[in-house]
């Protein structure tokens, strides 16, 4: 093995054990009502290696893609063990059971969900493993445990003013069999935190820094091949036949291997892998939606949120009887929004590198579902799942698109195919014309208002692709009745005084490959909410910030609204082509917790052009505990940049089923010269961390979109604002 994919290979359960030379802990926790369901004990959630020499070995649960799990996982363990951070080695957890996500009963990150979903095991593990250390030391001093605390990586006998460190407790202790129960009441006080709420450096940034990161493009195996994958234009196309043969008389390609939605071409170098491809034709069969053409399905969606008669509709969130109370409405207000087709364009296109062989299969890639690329691996090779070996690097980049692993599937199919290992690579071009987007959608949103004014319904329709088929399949979505939760994120307003609301998902089939994509379904359904927001409060006369503070019946987001609005100086009044705007999202899952984000954007409008430029951006961001405050800024402002890139200028469209769009040259991400100065404000609320990774994505386009309202009275209400539609708009 060379260099490169050694330092890839990451740690498995057995090397963690014998690179500890000292104590090492397993963990088995019960989650409430698990025991009960599963009928036997719950599933290894985290391991804590101490050496000999006080070294402490913990390995992170989670996969990393940037949102620095790897740091803020070991550390909150770190923390309930009462460790001295200095003495901390991360290593990236293998692919297994034990660590499970706790919620999704996988090795699978998204949603934002990962802090807050491992938050109480890993505590439980560091609590417990710091539990068998001072009974060790107790029965070493020989005097009660109950006499006994810690300082970081020690435990202290106050009364005789003895000490010793979790190395030399190392040197003597036994794990016992049965681990101390730890109850919730026995867990640290936020009070006594050391290092939760405090800034730590990130693991992973010096590695990236120096170039040092081993991502899956980088890894190298004895013996492999290069391959890249022309896969079908249209989902559901398969290759009919192909030009392979003579691309296979071309010096270095070793193989032209079809698979059922593409074909592979396969050599001793990348080069000439890609400059084959290049010449690679394929004839492909039709699909269901080699027709479809997104301009038009942009019209037809917003005809079905007009009348959905004919079309499959499904109740996604419901309180009391909005359809009811509009037609029994003193006034009705209407607003109809769309959102074009996104792609998530991580920086490193899908990769993987997989060796198929007699004793099995091993994989190198970097995947936001690890447990998956393991079983469908498995299935892909003909093996049963513990014969495949998953090397989680480094994600250059995931956001959602990384949640599906047809990529990892493929490369063990050509490896497989060709005997040998292969790097599976695709270039920028062929990760466009893949691209898994989020969908394009339309939203019609109808608000009856009473003769005082107040709202006593609301019902918001959407019409979009569905997702959850094509990310868990369709039993997953009969599961649920239907309800595609990722389209229909946060499509409610509960944090408003609405008597009744009814939120409806307008079924569309256009066969466009979809994925979840960061934020999911708050980026369309907050910008369409929170711009008719706007529109009552210009229908009442009110300012946009009073009339929220005066609608809104949840703290928190009331006072995240003052903040913001603290942080802006809130009221401005547009001057000079420069507008203000405001908008609100959340974040999470009711039963978890949800964080809220409140965000206000100054916004200069070039009319003759049809060109915005945001300058400056004021979030104030209600995140329950802050567990890093640094990182969740940072993850915080990525998000912001995230949803003002698509507000402005990302877009995908659609002829003949193919997506048209080729490279970043066509697809518009946001450059830097473009950035505007943002200001975060973290509001820590609660003892319980809240998700944070997509949390401000919500607010950045309605926030525009409600900027341009008060500066001009038209309404931008098509996404990405590109300044056809900007024009278009103020004609």
């Amino acid at each position: 093995m060379t260099k490169n994919a050694a330092q890839a290979t990451g740690i498995g359960r057995r090397g963690f054990l014998k690179a500890s030379a000292g104590l090492a802990f397993a963990f088995t926790l019960v989650e409430a009502g698990d025991a009960a369901a599963q009928g036997t004990p719950s599933r290894l959630n985290a391991y804590i290696a101490i050496g000999t020499d006080g070294t402490i070995r913990i390995a992170a649960p989670a996969p990393e893609m940037g949102q620095a799990t790897n740091t803020a996982l070991p550390l909150i363990i770190a923390e309930e063990l009462d460790a001295d951070w200095a003495k901390v080695v991360v290593e990236t957890a293998p692919v297994a059971a034990a660590y499970d996500h706790p919620i999704f009963r996988a090795q699978f990150v998204v949603g934002s969900l990962t802090t807050r979903g491992y938050w109480m095991a890993i505590r439980t593990a560091g609590a417990q493993a710091r539990r068998v250390l001072i009974d060790a030391a107790a029965q070493r001093w020989n005097v009660p445990a109950s006499e006994l605390s810690t300082e970081p990586s020690a435990v202290v006998h106050k009364a005789s003013n003895r000490r010793l460190s979790y190395g030399e407790i190392a040197s003597f202790a036994q794990v016992p069999a049965q681990l101390p129960e730890i109850q919730p009441d026995m867990l640290k006080k936020p009070a006594d935190f050391r290092l939760i709420g405090r800034d730590v450096r990130r693991w992973d940034v010096p590695a990236k820094a120096t170039g040092k990161a081993v991502y899956a493009i980088d890894v190298q195996v004895p013996g492999m091949l290069y391959a890249t994958l022309a896969r079908s234009p249209v989902m559901g196309s398969t290759p009919q036949g192909h030009n392979g043969a003579e691309l296979l008389r071309r010096p270095g390609i070793v193989a032209i291997v079809p698979l059922a939605q593409g074909v592979a071409v396969v050599g001793d170098k990348i080069e000439t892998v890609l400059a084959a491809r290049a010449d690679l034709k394929v004839d492909w069969s039709p699909a269901p939606g080699s027709n479809f053409d997104s301009e038009r399905g942009r019209e037809m969606y917003l005809a079905h949120v007009r009348d959905p008669s004919g079309q499959k509709v499904v109740v996604g969130r419901r309180t009391g009887d909005a359809n009811a109370a509009l037609q029994g409405a003193a006034r009705v207000v209407s607003g109809e929004f769309t959102t074009d087709y996104v792609y998530h364009a991580q920086m490193e296109p899908l990769t993987c590198v997989a060796s198929v062989t007699a004793d099995g299969v091993e994989v190198w890639t970097g995947t936001q579902w690890a447990s998956r690329a393991r079983d469908d691996a498995a299935k892909a090779a003909g093996v049963a799942p513990e014969k495949v070996k998953v090397n989680m690097m480094q994600m250059g980049g995931g956001f959602g698109r990384r949640a599906q692993i047809e990529y990892v599937v493929e490369a063990v199919e050509v490896s497989k195919a060709v005997g040998k290992p292969v790097k599976l690579m695709s270039t920028r071009e062929d990760d466009v014309a893949n691209a898994h987007c989020r969908p394009m959608t339309a939203h019609k949103i109808d608000i009856g208002l009473d003769a005082g004014g107040k709202i006593a319904g609301w019902r918001h329709r959407i019409a979009a692709d569905l997702v959850v088929t094509q990310v868990y399949g369709q039993p997953r979505l009969d599961a649920q009745n239907g309800v595609d939760h990722i389209v229909m994120a946060h499509a409610d307003v509960p944090l408003y005084d609405v008597a009744s609301h009814l939120a409806e998902h307008v079924y569309e089939a256009p066969g466009v490959r979809s994925a979840a994509w960061r934020g999911i379904g708050a980026g369309p359904n907050a910008f369409a909410i929170e711009a008719m927001i706007d529109e009552l409060a210009a229908l009442a006369g009110e300012d946009p910030v009073a009339y929220r503070m005066k609608l809104l019946k949840d703290r928190r987001a009331r006072t995240a609204v003052e903040v913001a609005a603290d942080m802006a100086g809130w009221p401005k009044a547009p001057r000079n082509d420069v507008g203000y705007g405001i908008a609100l999202s959340r974040l999470g899952v009711p039963q978890l917790g949800e964080a809220i984000a409140v965000t206000i954007v100054e916004a200069a409008l070039d009319r003759a052009r049809g060109n915005i430029a945001v300058r400056n951006v004021w979030c104030a961001a209600d995140v329950g505990l802050p567990v890093q405050p640094r990182n969740i800024r940072q993850q915080v402002e990525g998000s912001l940049v995230w949803g003002l890139s698509a507000a402005l200028s990302e877009r995908i469209t659609f002829k003949n089923g193919a997506v048209q769009q080729q490279n970043l040259s066509d697809y518009e991400v946001l450059r830097v010269s473009r950035l505007p100065k943002i200001e975060i404000n973290i509001i820590r609320s609660g003892e319980i961390p809240l998700p944070v990774g997509e949390l401000g994505l919500g607010t950045i386009a309605p926030a525009i979109s409600n900027a341009v309202r008060a500066l001009t009275g038209k309404r931008l209400a098509g996404l990405p604002f590109t300044p056809e539609r900007v024009r278009a708009t103020l004609a």
